[in-house]
């Protein structure tokens, strides 16, 4: 029997689906976390090289970024509680706009002479916290403009945006701070501004109904997970893939530094990052519709597993780069498949959650990924032996896959309606 939560979201009128490219709400809702996600691009390398340019040290830069990360994750289930109390859309224009304050405070410090190291690290506090609370409601908001039946091509269109941003942002960041340290963060302020403009024009019915007995307190979110036998499974497949390609990224760019790759090259070999990713965004899909979603799980985690492995065998450089890219390709392909599961699985009071649940799990991955890829490159004695570390951490997971009845029964979610608890 439905909750009279679910029997109004079941009512809502975006059920009265228009196709998604005429989905004037989910543009508006997939531009802003663009905007969003460009922004914290910018911010991720123009606030640790403001620090640079005014004599800083390196531990300096290691506490910018700590704060950065931290306060992320810090966040990022409490702004999950918040994304299933409020109301979403003022709490994604609280949240970019508080970033865009913050950014102008600083753009006025640098401008006026007042800027200092404790200045910047409240405006990377202010840049963490934000981008925490916007994207646990941004991603349970889009069910809300999205019917049942097109979430997974929506997911798979989402799935481009921060590729995106990773190939803008910081070729912008890089580029306007050459000219002068305030341009990044005039920009940074522009963007953010206009996602604030466009996240203004959103509209999405409002449901008021809520289900006669709601689970209340950060932690429903992980009893939620913990009692859903594929939830966890996805859950801990999304930290052991993103823990091995984190670790990926940084001995990528140690072996590259270490074989005497030029900068440009190295900027292009990790742009094949970017690249990878839009395409297989846009094969995402086509592939979901398609594909039992346990052959997508099982078979994109040997294929990291291999991709990796032969990227063990190739020079650094652009060589390297085209490999990564092809790894790349698939995370959008799997990501669609996990992603639209977990949405359609839970019950919209619980969505902001569950998200800020993943969110920690996705953070925790990235934040440690780095230091497991340094580990590796200590542990093997030299830069070149990390890549087929990295690759037998991911067959790891590739192995536990195989052999989780779970992920190779992942069901198809019928479109339409949620898969029972």
């Amino acid at each position: 029997m439905r909750t009279p939560r679910e029997a109004a979201i079941t009512e809502n009128p975006v059920v009265d689906a228009v196709p998604l490219s005429r989905n004037r709400d989910y543009h508006v809702l997939w531009s802003s976390m663009l905007l969003a996600e460009l922004a914290s691009e910018v911010a991720y390398i123009a606030l640790p090289l403001l620090v640079l340019a005014h004599g800083g040290s390196a531990a300096q830069v290691a506490a910018v970024a700590a704060v950065l990360a931290g306060t992320r994750m810090a966040c990022g289930v409490p702004a999950g509680v918040l994304a299933d109390r409020c109301d979403r859309r003022i709490l994604m224009l609280v949240a970019q706009g508080a970033r865009a304050l913050a950014m102008v405070g600083l753009v006025v410090a640098l401008a006026t002479g007042a800027y200092s190291f404790a200045v910047l690290l409240v405006v990377a506090a202010v840049e963490g916290v934000g981008g925490s609370v916007f994207q646990p409601a941004e991603h349970a908001a889009l069910p809300q403009v999205v019917p049942a039946s097109q979430l997974s091509d929506a997911l798979a269109r989402n799935a481009a945006r921060p590729f995106a941003a990773v190939l803008i942002g910081p070729v912008l960041a890089g580029a306007t701070f050459a000219l002068h340290q305030v341009w990044p963060f005039s920009i940074e302020v522009a963007v953010l501004a206009l996602s604030f403009a466009v996240l203004l024009t959103l509209r999405w019915p409002r449901v008021t109904v809520v289900s006669a007995e709601p689970e209340r307190g950060s932690v429903a979110g992980f009893r939620w997970l913990l009692r859903q036998p594929l939830l966890r499974a996805t859950a801990l497949w999304l930290f052991a893939v993103n823990l091995g390609f984190h670790a990926l990224v940084v001995t990528v760019l140690i072996v590259s530094g270490v074989d005497g790759v030029g900068y440009g090259e190295i900027g292009l070999t990790m742009a094949c990052l970017g690249v990878g990713g839009l395409t297989g965004s846009f094969a995402a899909g086509p592939v979901h519709a398609a594909v039992r979603p346990g052959v997508i799980v099982v078979g994109t985690s040997w294929v990291f597993a291999v991709v990796v492995g032969l990227m063990s065998v190739v020079p650094a450089g652009l060589p390297l780069g085209a490999l990564l890219g092809v790894a790349s390709a698939f995370f959008p392909i799997a990501g669609t498949t996990v992603m639209t599961h977990q949405l359609t699985s839970v019950p919209d009071e619980l969505r902001g959650r569950l998200s800020g649940v993943v969110g920690l799990c996705t953070d925790l991955a990235g934040t440690a990924g780095p230091l497991v890829g340094g580990l590796l490159i200590t542990v093997t004695g030299s830069a070149r032996a990390g890549i087929p570390a990295c690759a037998l951490l991911l067959a790891v997971a590739a192995a536990g896959a195989s052999l989780s009845p779970t992920l190779r029964r992942f069901p198809k979610t019928p479109s339409g309606r949620r898969n029972p608890p």
